[in-house]
């Protein structure tokens, strides 16, 4: 009776101290065992272990596919407008030439004029029809005939105007003589005497077949709904997948508002229809229009409902026979899952988990569960550690950050291994941001990074250190090696076409261990010190510490 009792007593005792952690009172709630109460504990966790592993995924992921696809539309909008800027340089290039020709040796011939139009539209193919009309404003010649206005006078205000500006002009979209709308490029002429001529003119066909369906296509729409249009400078577009809304004014969009500010850049918009997109945009420098690139944002989720499905597709049935194997143990033996429980609730806390060595039970059960878990602990901390890796990144440039940096030059020191320090630092980047903007001044930073990780060894390291100053550690390198790895960068960069499309310089500074210092703090000092003296030597240079 003695015993019986005790062994009633003590297993109140155990259920007291393990429950007492969920609040529950097990001498008032006797019908709740402590196999029962740990199946539920064990349960429970399981499902909140995989809701919030989904939970993290979901959102991490996320922002991850978010980043990409703005990155993925900006950068095409940007290699668009780039396109389409190449592409009005070239017609005013032709216009131009084909109109100093003519003004100099057949502006009174007719026939002639017609000739030279006839073979710049054909040969070129930029424009749909082109016309000389003369100071007067009568049309003289007209490529295609079939456009019938020689021997009219111009009566569209863009065309006026254009005769009245006796300069290179690009019109609005508007509706012409003919009555198709169009975009009017012209160049003015003059005698070899000097003596204003009229203009030479070429016209887009918006609503219809023009250089620019050539350049992009018919059908630019994406099997994923992702598609691209071009606006003018007023916000009217200007090429559309769906030729029924060109010349529509959507000057209300923020996307357009923001690219026909002369910015770059992206941003989650939603259109008349009220269908939000994420949308990269890019403007045009040489006649003030902009590429909008824009996908829409149910693809993102699309795909993250894809990767959801897949993860639990691979980590549901684990998380199954987890769950049944712990609770059939759980009602065998309950001490494993003490240990268990505290591990659990460190992880629930968020501190950081030091896995106890592996210790064997004299139960084969309770041994086969405690190794199963820890190393799946051990899983999930070696995923903790690869966040915490990511976070040492710096996320604007994806070169390695500051904290990255101090470490490894303090355990090379530590290891009195030789290397080269090169600080690096964009001359007048305090103007850039002035002028340019924040934004510009990102682009720029992401320049000189892409040239770093360009121009050095695989082994070496690029760190971007705060600002516009970054540092490479080169590892076993001399100064004089460093040297001529600092001017490859700082060549490169001052002579690469830039973000900006203005003159950017850098300057260095070098200092190398052992040689010029003998502790990470001192070496960055000199390093530092001989940035300072490029800058103030006149900047766009490099120096070696003395």
């Amino acid at each position: 009776m003695m015993s019986n009792y005790g062994e009633s007593h003590l297993e109140i005792e155990e259920a007291n101290a393990i429950s007492g952690l969920c609040g529950i009172d097990v001498t008032k709630k006797k019908k709740i065992s402590l196999a029962t109460l740990l199946t539920g504990l064990v349960s429970l966790s399981v499902a909140l272990t995989l809701t919030i592993l989904l939970l993290a995924s979901y959102h991490s992921n996320k922002q991850s596919l978010f980043d990409t696809r703005f990155a993925l539309n900006h950068s095409t909008a940007a290699k668009m407008s780039q396109s389409v800027d190449s592409l009005f340089k070239s017609m005013r290039a032709g216009l131009k030439y084909t109109g100093a020709y003519i003004s100099v040796n057949h502006l009174s011939n007719e026939q002639e004029l017609h000739k030279q139009l006839e073979l710049l539209r054909l040969s070129g193919n930029f424009f749909n029809s082109i016309a000389v009309v003369d100071e007067t404003g009568l049309v003289r010649s007209v490529a295609p005939s079939s456009v019938g206005t020689v021997g009219q006078h111009i009566a569209t205000e863009a065309t006026k105007e254009a005769l009245a500006s006796r300069k290179p002009y690009i019109s609005k979209p508007y509706i012409s003589a003919t009555g198709r709308l169009i975009v009017f490029m012209s160049e003015p002429l003059y005698d070899k005497d000097g003596v204003y001529r009229g203009f030479i003119g070429g016209s887009l066909y918006l609503q219809e077949n023009n250089i620019l369906n050539m350049m992009f296509g018919k059908h630019n729409v994406d099997s994923d709904g992702s598609y691209f249009y071009v606006v003018s400078s007023n916000g009217h577009l200007l090429f559309h997948p769906d030729k029924s809304r060109i010349d529509a004014d959507i000057s209300t969009n923020p996307a357009v508002q923001k690219v026909l500010r002369g910015e770059s850049g992206y941003d989650e918009v939603t259109n008349s229809q009220g269908i939000t997109f994420l949308a990269g945009y890019s403007p045009v420098p040489e006649n003030g229009w902009g590429v909008i690139v824009q996908s829409p944002i149910s693809v993102v989720y699309a795909e993250l409902d894809r990767y959801i499905r897949t993860i639990l597709f691979y980590t549901l049935a684990p998380f199954v026979v987890l769950m049944i194997t712990a609770i059939w143990l759980a009602r065998r033996l309950a001490s494993p899952f003490v240990s268990l429980a505290n591990l659990a609730g460190k992880l629930g806390r968020g501190e950081r988990i030091v896995l106890p060595d592996i210790k064997h039970h004299w139960n084969r059960e309770a041994d086969l569960l405690t190794q199963t878990i820890t190393l799946a602990l051990n899983d999930l901390q070696k995923q903790t550690d690869q966040l915490t890796q990511a976070a040492m990144t710096d996320s604007l440039t994806g070169l390695t950050n500051r904290r990255t940096f101090e470490s490894i030059m303090t355990q090379w020191t530590e290891k009195q291994q030789p290397f080269a320090l090169i600080m690096m630092d964009i001359d007048r980047f305090k103007s850039i941001n002035d002028t340019y903007g924040h934004q510009a001044g990102d682009e720029v930073l992401k320049h000189l990074a892409r040239i770093l990780t360009s121009s050095v060894r695989s082994n070496d390291v690029c760190c971007r250190y705060g600002g516009e100053e970054f540092v490479v550690l080169l590892p076993y390198t001399s100064a004089p090696e460093a040297l001529i790895t600092a001017e490859r960068v700082r060549t490169a960069f001052e002579t690469r076409e830039n973000p900006l499309g203005i003159p950017l310089t850098v300057s260095s500074g070098i200092a190398h261990y052992p040689s010029h210092a003998e502790s990470a703090e001192m070496l960055f000092q000199r390093a530092d010190h001989a940035l300072y003296q490029a800058k103030e030597a006149g900047k766009n240079r490099t120096i070696v510490a003395d």
